[in-house]
């Protein structure tokens, strides 16, 4: 398929707000592509070359396409930043600036969409000395043999700011038009179901719409766990109380809720991968956890869940911020292993010898848990439960959590099957002490002065829009990143810095756009109404918790999820 015709949905998406009409312009084009092109074309129209989970990305910024842009058009590097100056938009810049140089001619050769796919994929891999000219050049042979629109969303895609508004929800419900516009009403919403469900299995659209395809609704519903891929995991939901949380459910099972990062590890033989909840693969981080399971688990094939805890010194638990150095090493594995050792804490198990057991309740689970985790103190432990529908046990259970460092308590419905990716009615609530804090993305930063110069020294937090994908800006916040360390946990300035420095899309003056990638766990006094943030919210004292490795901008905080908090604020109305 060519390109152009790619380009004219995306022209179609940014001129109509309507949900449904975006839903029936990408359905339209998934219809008409054949298999090789369908996941491509998935992707492209969320304005990704890779999935979510990806560790995999462009590494474009604006500095990199105003190259790009000067030599496809022949205009100065100056001209070029004066016009981005003026429309914000680089796609729109090269738009306006090839339209004055040429014209498509009568026969020319059309540019396609894999060809734009693949380009955009290898610059992944250019890295080392002159990768800026390698980059340069794999972009400007698109923009050379595309017209003037469609270099317009190739430079965006490259950039990751492609701006037509399609979520994954858009997508999940163009799957569904696409390939069964016949089912209305309920029997729409059984497809949806069946759609959210192979995709919870297999956390990729592009798949998922292969299987609708070909598999049809049977398909979808058959599709299951692979071991050594990813899933989505089930969510908890907070708790306003402890209460609360108890009187939820008829069984309850109490657990900690640890300071550590969710891993689900899959085991076949000798064979052991581990993700986190965002998906990604730390199987390489942590050498020392597939030597125990390996040693400590005596199923042949499984799928387990659990939490992966820091070992300070004195063998009590070290706060997350240790442990997410091992989580974000890539290099030097073994002296990180030496240097910050690990406790596993198993709390359930998803597949038993080929077997998936997320039908199966969850006192059945752990049943079947214990019977194969060959337990060692101080390393390879089972979560330890508390059965009880007694406040004070349960009280002093969470006060006791706390006193170890841990987060707080979860509260687990005995009866309850496991419902990946859910959170409401999946049957785990949360009990913390402190205010619903908050995961939102770094969207840009403004650099110090004086003794901060050189750092960053204030961030810009963003929400994500349920919608539409983008990210809205809801605060600015420099509280909680420290100039020195004063305690191992803390993170500083420089720290920031390092970790965004990659990620700058382009300056404006001392203020900086940076590529949404980083989550923050944010803590705040309260959340106000305010025009002066595209989300329509501020944060009031925003500061830092931790950076939250184990999250991807796609488990970001919601501009609904702030609109309900607003709303609990002091018996605020949600009318």
């Amino acid at each position: 398929m060519i390109y152009s015709k790619l380009a004219d949905v995306y022209d179609e998406l940014e001129r109509t707000p309507s949900r449904l009409s975006k839903i029936s312009a990408v359905a339209a084009i998934l219809r008409e592509a054949d298999n090789e092109e369908l996941p491509m074309i998935i992707l492209l129209l969320q304005g990704k070359v890779f999935p979510s989970w990806s560790e995999e990305e462009t590494g474009i910024a604006d500095r990199i396409v105003i190259r790009i842009v000067s030599n496809a058009t022949g205009f100065r590097e100056a001209d070029v930043m004066k016009h981005f100056n003026g429309t914000g938009d680089l796609g729109i810049t090269v738009e306006k600036l090839l339209s004055g140089k040429r014209q498509q001619t009568l026969g020319e050769k059309h540019i396609d969409i894999k060809k734009v796919f693949e380009n955009l994929q290898k610059l992944s891999a250019v890295g080392g000395k002159g990768s800026q000219d390698v980059k340069v050049s794999i972009v400007k042979e698109l923009v050379m043999h595309s017209s003037p629109r469609e270099a317009k969303y190739i430079v965006r895609t490259a950039l990751g700011q492609l701006r037509v508004g399609v979520a994954e929800g858009v997508v999940r419900d163009a799957i569904a038009e696409a390939f069964f516009p016949e089912k209305e009403g309920d029997e729409r919403k059984e497809v949806i179901k069946a759609i959210e469900w192979a995709w919870f299995m297999k956390p990729d659209y592009g798949d998922v719409a292969l299987t609708a395809r070909a598999g049809g609704l049977d398909g979808l519903r058959k599709s299951g766990l692979e071991i050594g891929k990813p899933f989505q995991v089930l969510l908890a939901e907070k708790a306003p109380s402890l209460e609360d949380a108890l009187g939820a459910y008829e069984n309850v099972q109490v657990e900690w809720k640890f300071d550590g990062a969710r891993i689900q590890a899959h085991k076949d033989g000798d064979s052991i991968w581990l993700f986190t909840r965002r998906l990604e693969n730390v199987t390489k981080q942590f050498p020392d956890v597939v030597r125990i399971l390996r040693k400590n688990v005596t199923a042949d094939r499984c799928v387990l869940e659990g939490e992966v805890l820091a070992v300070g010194k004195n063998g009590k638990p070290a706060p997350f911020q240790i442990l997410s150095q091992r989580i974000r090493r890539k290099y030097d594995i073994s002296r990180m292993v030496s240097e910050i050792p690990v406790k596993m804490v198993w709390f359930d198990i998803v597949l038993l010898n080929g077997k998936q057991l997320f039908d199966r309740p969850f006192s059945e689970r752990r049943k079947l848990l214990e019977g194969i985790i060959n337990t060692e103190p101080g390393r390879n432990v089972l979560s330890e439960p508390l059965m009880t529908k007694d406040i004070n046990a349960a009280r002093k259970f969470y006060e006791d959590a706390l006193y170890a460092g841990q987060e707080g308590v979860m509260v687990k419905n005995l009866d309850a099957i496991y419902q990946p990716g859910r959170r409401v009615s999946g049957g785990w609530l949360k009990v913390k002490p402190i205010m619903e804090t908050l995961d939102l993305v770094i969207t840009g930063a403004q650099w110090g002065t004086g003794k901060r110069a050189g750092w960053m020294g204030s961030f810009m937090l963003a929400c994500r829009d349920d919608e539409s994908g983008e990210f809205l800006d809801c605060g600015m916040m420099g509280t909680g990143v420290k100039e020195k360390k004063s305690a191992e946990s803390d993170v500083t300035l420089k720290e920031m810095t390092e970790m965004l420095k990659s990620d700058i899309l382009g300056e404006d003056g001392n203020m900086v756009r940076i590529k949404p990638k980083i989550v923050l766990e944010i803590a705040y006094e309260e959340i106000q109404k305010s025009p002066t943030y595209s989300s329509g919210y501020a944060l009031r004292f925003p500061r830092l918790v931790r950076v939250r490795v184990d999250k991807s901008p796609d488990d970001a905080d919601s501009m609904e999820r702030m609109s309900v908090l607003y709303a609990q604020q002091k018996g605020k109305s949600s009318k």
